[in-house]
């Protein structure tokens, strides 16, 4: 992609939590400046202030390897500077071949290097877009919720290992979900098997109710899990200290329960109000959580990418293909934001239930062998350029339209399409 901006100045930027190494030259110099910043926000200003009073009449250039962060918002403040984030492996690749075979790196030699990369090879970066700040947020939204949910499965896979340690019947009383309000409530009340174990049928049965557990069958079943069970362990220390662990577990879940449903609801409110809203809901499969993600994902400006084959490829969906003589090489993307590549291959996943042709491509290359996520890879490859049609033309997605045109192509899927329809039938 051709650049047509011209630039006063540009400044490669290594970043660090206190401060920051810098590296300025002008357009038309030969040396390049060195000098050190303070991570401090009357520091920051007074600098990007000085160099809009040093260069009143063109932008400056900036390198550095952050996307967002503390740096990052308060330089996004200052229309002349236009920031270009560079990928840590690009710049450890270039530190390599380019200056530094024999391993050395410091932070002067990092900037000078970030400023080199994109006085001569801006043509291979991208500025960091101008994103408005409604779709900022919903995007800042998303990600703090993922990292919540994260946190919570995290905090699931230790609370199963440590029932599996010393109670493992509790993963039969409690259900699937260990990190359920019902899983919480009823470790937080009986945390060993001695203590349900005393309890009275009537309680455990006036609890399940409580709980929106209607089932008979299955209350009874749990039931006589108790009744006939035997301790998977007597031993005092493991007795006394895991249900300790349990309990500490149990207390995080329950205060992330309510933060995430208030990040849901900050998440519909603010995804509510984006222009291309409709678009994205109409995604089959997306629902309230995925449908943000692919929002925000495409973002509102249409002119971000020229085509689909730049989101797809940016987003690491795209495969990358290796060749050198006669050996050729086809592999997934190991640089991109996984962010984004996660929103577009859970959603993959979530279509096939709710997308005929999704379904009838997925079940087709499943029974050709081809492994589970290799297959969503495609999937999304797929859905990318439909979304981004729909997304040009501000269009909902019809389900109907879509088959209708693979059906005037001839598509070898129609034939599985109409035999799922069948079915169903």
């Amino acid at each position: 992609m051709k650049t047509t901006t011209t630039y006063a100045a540009f400044v490669g930027l290594d970043w660090a939590d206190r401060s920051h190494q810098v590296c300025l030259r002008t357009a038309d110099g030969t040396r390049d400046e060195q000098s050190k910043l303070d991570q401090d926000p009357l520091a920051l200003q007074s600098w990007a202030n000085a160099l809009r009073a040093r260069f009143p009449e063109g932008k400056i250039a900036v390198a550095l390897e952050q996307t967002k962060g503390p740096l990052v918002y308060a330089l996004s403040m200052h229309a002349h500077l236009e920031l270009f984030p560079i990928n840590p492996a690009m710049l450890a690749k270039y530190r390599e071949a380019a200056k530094a075979a024999s391993g050395t790196k410091n932070d002067p030699l990092d900037a000078s290097l970030l400023c080199e990369l994109l006085r001569v090879h801006r043509d291979w970066l991208r500025p960091l877009p101008t994103v408005p700040a409604a779709a900022r947020e919903l995007q800042m939204l998303l990600e703090a919720r993922r990292g919540l949910v994260d946190q919570r499965t995290g905090l699931c896979c230790q609370l199963g290992a440590a029932l599996k340690s010393y109670y493992p019947q509790a993963l039969a009383l409690v259900g699937h979900d260990v990190g359920s309000p019902l899983a919480c409530a009823f470790l937080r009340r009986w945390p060993t098997l001695s203590a349900v174990q005393r309890a009275r049928p009537e309680t455990l049965r006036d609890f399940y109710h409580a709980h929106q557990v209607r089932s008979e069958e299955r209350i009874e079943e749990r039931l006589a899990v108790v009744r006939s069970t035997v301790a998977l362990t007597n031993d005092a220390a493991v007795l006394a200290t895991l249900p300790v662990l349990v309990a500490s577990i149990v207390a995080q879940l329950e205060v992330l329960a309510p933060v995430i449903a208030d990040y849901d609801q900050r998440i519909a409110a603010s995804f509510a109000s984006q222009p291309d809203a409709a678009v994205f809901e109409s995604m089959p499969g997306a629902g309230a959580q995925l449908a943000p993600r692919l929002c925000v994902a495409y973002g509102p400006d249409r002119t971000r990418y020229a085509s689909a084959l730049q989101l797809q490829q940016y987003s690491g969906i795209a495969p990358v293909q290796e060749q050198s003589g006669n050996t050729k090489i086809t592999h997934w993307r190991w640089h991109c934001p996984t962010f984004l590549r996660q929103s577009f291959h859970e959603f993959a996943g979530c279509s096939v239930p709710q997308s005929r042709w999704a379904k009838a491509y997925y079940d087709e290359q499943i029974a050709r062998g081809k492994p589970r996520h290799q297959v969503l890879r495609a999937l999304a490859y797929k859905w990318q350029r439909i979304m981004f049609r729909c997304w040009q033309n501000q269009e909902p997605y019809d389900e109907e339209r879509y088959i209708a045109a693979l059906r005037r192509r001839h598509s070898p899927l129609i034939t599985k399409i109409d035999s799922i329809c069948a079915d169903a039938a």
